[in-house]
């Protein structure tokens, strides 16, 4: 009996994905090249790289209700939607790497039938769904797009760890290539998704998560340019974003952080390398927010640097306990954190480094492991500095900063006063 929806790549696009469909009673199989990944799918337990993806309870439900998750690509051939999910990086030069995505494609190409709908919704750049995804998918599988089987670009927004913002919940766009592959694509999301926003074809779709992913980027550097421009001159940044973030119209508040994590990669179309070729200029405002975001982990280690020294202590050899190292909070997803480069910085400053997340088991950093404190009040006070990375509802702040002798919150969290903030 084929399955309603085959998800490639079963990672923070494909699970919450997969996720839906089940829940909305469609037969889903998910397909990862990773047997590892699959195996812990299969044992009802989360990849330890997922990190709030889903829960295990949902996990459980969705295979209690027919998900199946595996390796054998034979399974592509038995689908009537196919969504390629697969991961894309920074690569060399700061070129998307769409190398797992383009594996995807050719193990669907060898088992595409005709009349399949296939929806890309990894990041990539503006061009990539016609000029890389649609000549693999024609010339493993014989078939035309946009006549033998439809091909749209539907950009994922996953917001991880927030129930309020699911697959369903957030409204989807689509492109394909031809007026007929759009309605495809809208016909099967509509199926599960409250809302369906048709763009005119997939290179609109694919600059729209370009666009979606720069805009964050652009408007986290400037708060943090604006963060250590209120530090210089003596000012309540945090006094400044709530105050700011009441006027109605004109201004949408963003935080500044130690720094920007994610799967979300800045985009900029200067750097095309599948097409062997370059716009020959940049964005400006995307480069120019990339390098203000890249300079946070080092402004971090030198207030923390600049705080021991204000209180008689020197970073080397000073005990430094880190709290939240994934890229956000309330979930454990590492990918582009900033812990980690903040992390090696003080290591080379000489200072002893631990870390707490209750979403974070383990932690490597310079392929060494960190240590894991258990009793986070009683580390607190033993550390020469905890540094308040990622705010994880668990955090009692008030009580922390009661308990740290010295206390850097870098999101604004702690109350006025109670701890020195970024």
């Amino acid at each position: 009996m084929p399955a309603d929806l085959a998800v490639i790549g079963l990672g923070h696009l494909g699970l919450p994905l997969a996720q839906a469909a089940t829940a909305a009673s469609l037969v889903t199989v998910g397909y990862d090249p990773d047997p590892h990944t699959v195996a812990e799918l299969r044992a009802g337990r989360l990849p330890a790289e997922d990190g709030g993806t889903l829960t295990a309870a949902e996990l459980r439900r969705m295979l209690a209700t027919g998900f199946r998750a595996t390796t054998e690509d034979a399974e592509l051939g038995r689908v009537r939607t196919a969504a390629i999910c697969a991961p894309t990086r920074l690569g060399e030069n700061r070129a998307l790497d769409l190398g797992a995505v383009e594996d995807a494609a050719r193990a669907l190409a060898a088992r595409l039938r005709p009349h399949t709908t296939v929806l890309l919704e990894s990041a990539v750049h503006p061009g990539a769904t016609e000029n890389v995804v649609r000549p693999l998918l024609e010339e493993g599988s014989g078939l035309r797009a946009g006549r033998d089987f439809h091909l749209a670009y539907c950009p994922g927004r996953a917001d991880p760890g927030n129930r309020d913002r699911g697959v369903t919940r957030v409204p989807k766009v689509v492109g394909g290539l031809t007026p007929a592959c759009t309605e495809a694509a809208a016909a099967f999301y509509g199926r599960f998704c409250e809302k369906i926003v048709r763009a005119r074809g997939p290179r609109e779709a694919e600059t729209v998560r370009m666009w979606e992913t720069n805009y964050r980027h652009v408007n986290i550097a400037l708060a943090n340019e604006m963060a250590v421009f209120c530090h210089d001159i003596g000012v309540d940044l945090w006094d400044v974003v709530r105050c700011a973030e009441t006027k109605p119209f004109g201004f949408q508040a963003f935080r500044p952080g130690p720094g920007v994590g994610g799967h979300g990669t800045p985009i900029d179309p200067n750097y095309l390398s599948y097409q062997g070729r370059s716009l020959g200029y940049p964005l400006r405002m995307v480069e120019l927010a990339q390098e203000v975001n890249g300079r946070m982990p080092r402004y971090i280690t030198q207030r923390c640097a600049a705080l021991l020294n204000e209180h008689g202590k020197s970073a080397r050899g000073a005990r430094v306990l880190l709290l939240g190292v994934g890229y956000k909070a309330d979930i454990g997803d590492q990918e582009g954190s900033p812990a980690r480069e903040i992390a090696c910085r003080l290591m080379e400053l000489g200072a002893q480094i631990g870390f707490h997340d209750p979403y974070v088991p383990q932690w490597r950093v310079l392929g060494r492991p960190v240590p894991r404190v258990d009793c986070l009040y009683e580390a607190a006070a033993v550390a020469d500095l905890t540094v308040l990375l990622q705010h994880h509802r668990t955090y009692d702040l008030q009580g922390l900063a009661v308990k740290a002798q010295l206390l850097l919150d870098t999101r604004g969290a702690s109350p006025a006063g109670a701890a020195h903030r970024l």
